[in-house]
């Protein structure tokens, strides 16, 4: 017999109810809870293994957000008709969940933990997203696993001049600023999204806001747990330590490390020096030394070493490749290294550096966006590559990892905010490939992708730039240390991370990633006026490099142009079976994309040649035109008859010569007067109220032959 369900239920704003239950559904899970708002219904799952894995030292968390198409009534387009791996959507909210909470886990909790969380039923106007982290920190609230806190997350956004918490669909598309907010009760976890060119104040307004609303998603959930009433969290087998050993590491190498990280290196001597290090360590062991005591050395050497640089940049001010707190590594750039793609740029920061390219399709090439509850069409196209090579590595080459795909979404979303409207003809694909990596690679995309498609003609306004960075904190003095421009080892040692894109006028892109307890709003806003000081300064150089997109496409890009007719023109366009724009492609070497957009014609003409565009231009041009009585055309005879010939004096529109028309001689019959494919001139002289056919004349544009005058007879006899 099923247990009787428990709920919660709290209001988003707005008189917005949502509830979160548990209790029925997925019984069998450590943790199991369903979220309603609307129709949309959310499942949430969590499983952890009792004890790890043999060996295992890291914490091996993993989190799955699906979407199944039948929450929507739809079934998948795959060939196979199920869903299958997850897509850019999906992949994107797990990450979210993920980033937001990886940190609740006790720090010597290595079990395997698997979060699933699906949507099982979809609401056309309730975005999904914004609802999937609650779910899933709710089923590890009525579970027994061990968590430190509870949190939750939610989407702020600006819509006219107000912000609102989690808008609906509809209201997405008309917001300025769109963020997703993960925080505990005390403290913010996560923040991802893009804005309009938003102020660092107006960002920090939104974070607060959401806060507030996060509180009540948070009490939510504690009444959910109170009412399951499960209090005590699972024992867990802690990790092997051995405190002589710890000791040994500490006294043997604290100031050697402290050397190391002085001495201002580069990345690859610097990693050399520390590996020469803790190899020594390991070898002071003996050859009998045990294989769990050498990884515990190799352990307790990886924390010293997080501990000592730490208390280097926070005492000396200085990092790990000497430069100040605030300074940006050293800028080099170009645009137009590659001869071929129709954009592309290089763009170097210190030992990180992007080869972007970019390529301007047709209408054609846009992108299939598809979700349980819609899909879409996208006209920009933004792919980020990170191969290993770009850190020294051997990996294995797959597809895109996670990682990719999240790097990529926000350099996307941050150039975005500059892209042409929908008017603007091409599609845009922009592909960074990264060579080198220590530090900030998403970043460098976003530099080099803004130069590469101002490089490429695409009218974007102004650059877009990027930095990340980095955030020390030591409680016990109440010291810290923002840096701007992270390195990857400043990435992982320091307690916040966070990237934000932007125009020099304001924000366009956010990720930030916090890991430490009470971090002060006025923290954040120094951090965000030194990172606005950081992208400025890499802004000064980018428009140094180009000040403005190219005037027009490179001669060997394709040549696009858009216009728009009336919607009872698109068959004429059209023609009989696709007879016409087949003839006029097959003509002039263009691909037409017709398109009906509300009352009108959307007619897009792509060619790789100029002289072809604009051909196929006035050929379409003149199919749409309408016209006009007392205009003279040159016309193509189509054929003959005995009463006249019929003509083709605009595209696609034919009108009748008639034999009393031709000529101001009368003509008894049409032989030898005119033939099939010959030239003549003609003027529109009326339109038969009857048929709605044209009436052309050819003799009017003739001279009137004078009529001959009767002789005076008087003169005669004269």
């Amino acid at each position: 017999m099923l247990s009787q369900p428990i709920s919660a239920t709290f209001d988003i704003g707005d008189g917005r109810i949502a509830t979160i239950e548990t209790g029925k559904l997925a019984r069998q899970a450590d943790g199991a809870v369903t979220v309603r708002q609307g129709n949309c219904i959310i499942l949430a799952t969590v499983v952890a293994n009792k004890e790890p894995k043999e060996g295992q030292d890291f914490f091996p968390l993993s989190v799955d957000y699906t979407e199944k198409f039948a929450s929507a009534g739809r079934i998948p387009g795959s060939f196979f008709k199920r869903e299958a791996r997850l897509n850019d959507y999906e992949i994107l909210t797990s990450r979210l969940i993920d980033r937001a909470l990886r940190p609740l886990f006790p720090e010597d909790y290595l079990c395997d933990v698997q979060v699933l969380v699906t949507l099982v039923s979809s609401d056309a106007e309730i975005m999904p997203d914004s609802l999937a982290c609650l779910a899933a920190s709710a089923a590890l609230a009525v579970s027994d696993i061990p968590i430190k806190e509870i949190i939750s997350e939610v989407r702020i956004a600006k819509l006219n001049g107000g912000f609102i918490i989690n808008p609906t669909r509809s209201q997405l598309t008309e917001t300025t600023l769109d963020f997703i907010v993960a925080a505990t009760e005390k403290n913010l976890m996560m923040v991802e999204g893009q804005a309009k060119e938003c102020s660092e104040e107006e960002l920090v307004e939104a974070l607060e806001l959401a806060h507030t609303a996060i509180r009540k998603q948070i009490k939510a959930q504690e009444e959910l747990r109170d009412k399951v009433g499960i209090k005590e969290k699972r024992d867990y087998k802690k990790p092997l330590h051995k405190e002589e050993l710890q000791q040994m590491v500490n006294n043997a190498a604290k100031d050697k490390i402290y050397q190391i990280s002085r001495s201002g290196s580069a990345k690859a001597e610097r990693s050399a020096a520390y590996d020469a290090l803790k190899e020594e360590l390991v070898a002071s062991l003996g050859e009998e030394a045990l294989p769990e005591d050498k990884k515990l050395v190799k352990k307790y050497f990886e924390d010293l070493k997080w501990e000592v640089v730490r208390n280097m940049i926070l005492d000396d001010q200085v990092r790990l490749d000497g430069r100040k707190l605030d300074e940006v590594r050293p800028l080099a750039m170009e645009i137009d290294p590659l001869p071929t793609p129709h954009g592309s740029a290089l763009f170097t920061r210190g030992e990180t550096q992007s080869l972007t390219t970019v390529t301007l399709g047709t209408p054609l090439d846009e992108l299939l966006v598809e979700s349980a509850a819609k899909s879409d069409y996208t006209k920009f196209i933004l792919h980020y590559n990170f191969p290993p090579f770009s850190t020294g590595e051997v990996k294995m080459m797959r597809g895109p990892g996670r990682r990719e795909v999240g790097h990529g979404a926000l350099a996307m979303r941050s150039l975005k905010q500059m892209m042409p409207g929908s008017d603007y003809p091409y599609t845009v694909r922009v592909v960074s490939d990264i060579l080198e990596s220590n530090g900030s690679s998403s970043m460098a995309t976003v530099c080099a992708g803004s130069l590469a498609l101002m490089d490429a003609g695409v009218p974007i306004p102004k650059h877009v730039s990027g930095v990340a960075m980095g955030l020390i904190t030591r409680p016990s003095d109440n010291k810290n240390a923002i840096l701007t421009d992270i390195l990857g080892d400043e990435d992982h040692l320091g307690d916040m991370d966070f990237k934000v894109t932007g125009t020099r006028e304001g924000i366009c892109g956010v990720q930030m990633d916090i890991k430490v307890d009470g971090l002060s709003m006025e923290t954040m806003r120094q951090a965000l006026e030194q990172a606005r000081k950081g992208r400025l300064h890499i802004l000064d150089a980018m428009y140094n490099c180009v000040s403005a997109a190219r005037e027009d496409v490179k001669p060997h890009a394709p040549r696009m142009v858009k216009i728009f007719i009336d919607k009872e023109f698109i068959g004429a366009v059209i023609g009989p079976g696709g007879k016409i724009i087949q003839e006029i492609q097959r003509e002039t070497g263009a691909t037409i994309n017709i398109e009906e957009v509300g009352s009108q014609g959307e007619v897009s003409i792509f060619s790789p040649a100029k002289e072809g565009l604009e051909k196929a231009l006035s050929w379409i041009k003149g199919i749409v035109a309408m016209p006009e009585v007392g205009e003279t055309y040159e016309s193509t005879v189509k054929s003959v008859m005995p009463y006249g010939a019929f003509v083709e004096f605009m595209p696609g529109k034919q009108g009748l010569l008639h034999i009393s028309e031709v000529s101001w001689k009368r003509l008894e019959s049409m032989d030898g007067v005119l033939s099939e494919g010959d030239k003549v001139k003609v003027k529109l002289i009326g339109l038969d109220a009857k048929t709605g056919k044209f009436k052309l004349s050819r003799k009017a544009l003739m001279p009137k032959p004078e009529m001959n005058k009767p002789q005076n007879g008087n003169n005669a006899a004269s």
